[in-house]
């Protein structure tokens, strides 16, 4: 089934207020049982928050059966402190050790669904300073309430902190840089997707056992695009968590964050069943071709997808015959 990528927007963008009911379910309510997973590397100062909240949502809803924490062998005490909330937790190296040291976060979430129990899985990032309840349910929330959702990733916008000054949406500049155009161009059914590297996403587990995990940064956008080769765009969802705030890096090692997402991007297309669209020709999808650039966004008023034509012409060079000399500036 096919469906043109307004549609989609549409039809499978929530908000976390959609989901609010079920953080008072109650844990006589019976649901799919839930895992959340959370890699983890030198994260010593939220990791312990974070599971507080957690540990709320879950005396009033029921929602997270299994709490697990994968860590990178972290020095600054993060896997202690994990276990002293109560998380299940694990060192990346001694998950499925046949494949030796763990190669960054793919490569830890990847070995994490070897213990994962849940029916339904859940990641989320580790270094948010700021995260909800909401965070949670919010992500959860298609897959348990709208029939036919086997996928759902987070949305949000991304400020920019830097000592006292802060951007609105200056985060996020990989995502908005590199993955965004890469989409657009050689992906056009995933540029709805708000956050398409968002860390915080929730799945069928029996989808992700079948999909397989790039290590390092590149994990996200490739499982973003082996799932809808694998489900389709109508299983897939995004939900609106807000705004979220989390650690930014330096340049340089956005610079190989966004190498990558291009490598992982360019293993998928090699694999491409449909022809990139020319240029000024519609594209599959109902979508128009490639010049046509597709923003979605998160802005304080919800989710939006934006529409920019972005025009690439090519001029001959001046010094062709044909153009008549009073033409070349001769």
């Amino acid at each position: 089934m096919e469906m043109i990528v307004w549609d989609w927007f549409e039809q499978r963008s929530f908000h976390h207020r959609d989901f609010s009911r079920l953080a008072l379910s109650g844990p006589a309510v019976r649901h799919p049982a839930v895992t959340l997973i959370l890699p983890t590397r030198e994260v010593a100062a939220t990791i312990g928050p974070i599971l507080d909240t957690v540990a709320r949502l879950n005396e009033h809803s029921g929602l997270i059966d299994q709490v697990l924490v994968v860590d990178a062998d972290s020095a600054d005490g993060t896997a202690d402190i994990a276990r002293a909330h109560g998380a299940e937790v694990y060192s990346e190296n001694a998950l499925m050790p046949e494949y030796g040291p763990a190669q960054g976060k793919g490569d830890a979430m990847w070995r994490a669904l070897s213990v994962a129990r849940g029916d339904i899985v859940m990641f989320a990032d580790t270094d948010t300073r700021d995260f909800g309840e909401h965070f949670i349910y919010g992500t959860l929330g298609p897959l348990l309430m709208i029939p036919g959702v086997q996928f759902s990733k987070a949305a949000y916008r991304r400020p920019f902190a830097s000592g006292e000054e802060s951007v609105a949406d200056g985060g996020g500049r990989v995502t908005e840089l590199t993955a965004k155009p890469l989409l657009n161009f050689f992906f056009p059914e995933l540029t709805g997707f708000v956050q398409p590297l968002a860390g915080e996403f929730a799945a069928r587990r029996d989808l992700l056992l079948r999909t397989p995990f790039l290590t390092g940064y590149a994990v996200e956008i490739a499982i973003l695009i082996d799932v809808l080769r694998d489900a389709g765009l109508p299983a897939m969802a995004q939900t609106d968590l807000g705004s979220r705030q989390n650690r930014h890096q330096p340049l340089w090692d956005l610079t190989r964050m966004s190498s990558a997402v291009l490598r992982a991007l360019a293993r998928r297309v090699a694999a491409l069943d449909h022809p990139v669209p020319a240029p000024r020709s519609p594209g599959p999808w109902g979508m128009p071709g490639p010049e046509t650039y597709l923003h979605a966004v998160a802005a304080p008023g919800g989710l939006r997808l934006d529409e920019h034509l972005t025009e690439l012409l090519e001029r001959p060079p001046m010094a062709r015959p044909e153009i008549p000399a009073y033409q070349a500036g001769r």
